[in-house]
C-alpha cells in the first residue's frame, strides 16, 4: 500500500485538519487519495459517524463504505483502548489491515489518521505506532504549537524512529492562544527534528501543501 500515517502529538492539535487537507492537495495534483481513520472515538448522539471520519470522506469524495475507512468506532470520547474495554471489543490489527487493504482499492494512495498521539494504547500490547506498522507506511507528525511542544514532539519523533518507522514529515500547527517565539520554536525543531516542517499553520488558518511539500513526503 502507498500513503502516510498521520499522527500527533497530541489529541486536538489538528491531525484532521492536515488529513483531509493533504487529501484535497493530493487529489488536485492527480493522485487519487483516500483518507481512512482505523479507530475513532466519539460519536455526536445524532450522527452517524465520527466527525473525522466524515470529513476525511467530504475531503476526498470517493464512495466508499464507512466501516472500510473506520473499522472501529466507538461512542464515548475516551482513549480507544478503554472504549474497546467497555464495548467488549478487542482491537485487531489483522482487521485493520484488511479493511485498509481494501480500501486502498478505491485510489491511488491512503492517508489514514490516527486518534490521539502517537502512542495512545490500543490494548494492553499495542498503540498508534502499531497501526502504521502493519500498515507499512511512513509517519506524518502534526505538532500542536504551544507551550511544550518541544518536548512533545521530540519525544513522538524518538518513538516514531525507534520503532523502526519512517518520519517523513512534520507541520508545526499554531494553536490558539499564539505561542511566544513561533519562529525561534519552529527552528528548534527543525534542528531537533533534523528537518523542517513541510507546512506551518497559523492559527485559524488553513494547512496547505505545495508540490515540493508533496515532494518530500513521498509524492
Amino acid at each position: 500500500m502507498r500513503g502516510l500515517f498521520v499522527t500527533g502529538t497530541d489529541t486536538a492539535v489538528g491531525k484532521t485538519r492536515v488529513a483531509t487537507a493533504l487529501v484535497r492537495a493530493l487529489n488536485a495534483s492527480g493522485v487519487r487519495a483516500i483518507g481512512m481513520k482505523p479507530v475513532a472515538a466519539g460519536i455526536e448522539p445524532d450522527a452517524t459517524a465520527n466527525a473525522d471520519v466524515i470529513a476525511l470522506a467530504r475531503a476526498d469524495n470517493l464512495d466508499a463504505p464507512l466501516d472500510l475507512r473506520n473499522p472501529y468506532a466507538f461512542a464515548d470520547a475516551v482513549a480507544p483502548h478503554l472504549a474497546a474495554g467497555a464495548a467488549g471489543i478487542a482491537i485487531d490489527l489483522a482487521a485493520i489491515e484488511r479493511s485498509a487493504r481494501r480500501l486502498a482499492l478505491h485510489a491511488d494512495t491512503l492517508v489514514v489518521e490516527g486518534a490521539g498521539g502517537a502512542c495512545v494504547p490500543l490494548d494492553d500490547r499495542h498503540d498508534m505506532l502499531d497501526i502504521a506498522i502493519v500498515l507499512d507506511l511512513p509517519v506524518l507528525l502534526v505538532v500542536g504549537m504551544r507551550l511544550g511542544c518541544l518536548n512533545h514532539a521530540v519525544l513522538s519523533a524518538m518513538a516514531i524512529r525507534r520503532r523502526g518507522l519512517v518520519l517523513r514529515g512534520w507541520v508545526a500547527n499554531l494553536l490558539p492562544p499564539r505561542m511566544a517565539l513561533v519562529d525561534a520554536n519552529v527552528q528548534t525543531l527543525t534542528s531537533r527534528l533534523a528537518m523542517p516542517p513541510v507546512a506551518i499553520v497559523d492559527v485559524g488558518g488553513l494547512p496547505t501543501f505545495s508540490r515540493d511539500a508533496l515532494g518530500m513526503l513521498g509524492w
